[in-house]
């Protein structure tokens, strides 16, 4: 979802490797007369490589003002109904990777609920479009989760509206570029924190009670939360935190049957990047200092949130998975 503007290491990385070929070749699959080819793909030229246009956006942003605007697998990403029957909550789920992971979940059979701005209301009336056309029940809950009280409702709405809750994925988030520690108001440190740990505290909280053995919690980390940007460091410690959160947290719900991972991206092509993000001079170049030379689309993560939230990766709790453009780990 982000990344450092020079040259990073990633995280983790081949401990996800067996798990990641599950996501993309559901168990029990088999090819059939109906199924069409699927040649491998080059990863060098998958997507969109910089330079890319100069551009900037107001927050929050949207995807659909973006050039090129991103891939989050509206028409790639094909289902086997791995989720099916189940319930799912994402933040920031009307674009970048909860939009991809939210298109990914309906196709799998999960009823799915998500939370946005209201100022991101376009690209959510999209979303919502998509998963209806799934047959599956979607709920758009717009609202700020900077407000404790909002997090508290945002939950009870989303387990009232779909019959239950089974998935909750922590993942909208807020980043600002500044190349120096004084430029870094109170203001703007609050604000980073409260959109991307507290909320994640406040939402999980009122969630946790709710659960049932076999549900999943789901945290986008980053690859910050290893190896943190100069210039993003609220930001990177607010991934740090995280994924430690996530790892505790892991511990004390494993007696429940809950599991809890988190997803930590390298540089990914999405509304946080374009709206200060990063800076304006470098946008261009975005994921170019990658070995893949491009930045990730989120499509490309659809299925990693699938299979944390699927019954394949059962043993799977307290771990963190990246994808990061062969960056390699630390």
């Amino acid at each position: 979802m982000d990344t450092p503007n020079h040259s990073r290491r990633a995280l983790v990385g081949a401990a996800a490797t067996g798990l990641l070929g599950a996501a993309v070749a559901p168990a029990g699959a088999q090819p059939g007369a109906d199924a069409a080819a699927q040649p491998p793909r080059d990863p060098l030229n998958a997507y969109p490589k910089p330079p890319f246009p100069k551009q900037q956006q107001p927050w929050p942003g949207l995807a659909s003002k973006m050039t090129p605007r991103p891939d989050h697998g509206e028409t790639s990403y094909k289902g086997s109904g791995r989720l099916k029957g189940r319930k799912a909550l994402l933040t920031g789920g009307d674009s970048g990777i909860g939009r991809a992971a939210a298109i990914a979940y309906a196709r799998e059979g999960a009823d799915v609920a998500i939370n946005y701005l209201p100022a991101e209301e376009e690209d959510a009336r999209e979303v919502v479009q998509l998963l209806r056309a799934e047959g599956r029940k979607a709920v758009a809950i717009p609202g700020d989760i900077k407000d404790e009280a909002f997090c508290k409702k945002l939950v009870a709405d989303a387990a009232r509206e779909l019959g239950g809750l089974d998935i909750l994925v922590n993942n909208a988030a807020r980043q600002f570029s500044r190349d120096s520690i004084v430029d870094i108001t109170s203001a703007q440190f609050d604000e980073t924190f409260k959109t991307n740990v507290y909320a994640m505290f406040w939402i999980t909280r009122a969630a946790v009670p709710l659960l049932k053995p076999g549900a999943t919690i789901i945290n986008t980390a980053s690859v910050n939360a290893y190896d943190p940007s100069e210039n993003l460091i609220d930001y990177a410690a607010t991934k740090g935190a995280i994924m430690i959160f996530t790892k505790g947290l892991a511990k004390q719900l494993a007696s429940k049957g809950i599991r809890v991972n988190a997803v930590a991206p390298g540089p990914f092509w999405t509304p946080l990047q374009v709206t200060g993000g990063q800076p304006p001079d470098k946008l261009p170049e975005f994921g170019a200092d990658t070995p893949l030379k491009r930045p990730g689309q989120p499509a490309e993560l659809a299925a990693v949130y699938v299979l944390l939230a699927s019954n394949e990766s059962s043993y799977a709790s307290g771990q963190v998975y990246a994808a990061t453009g062969a960056r390699g780990g630390p």
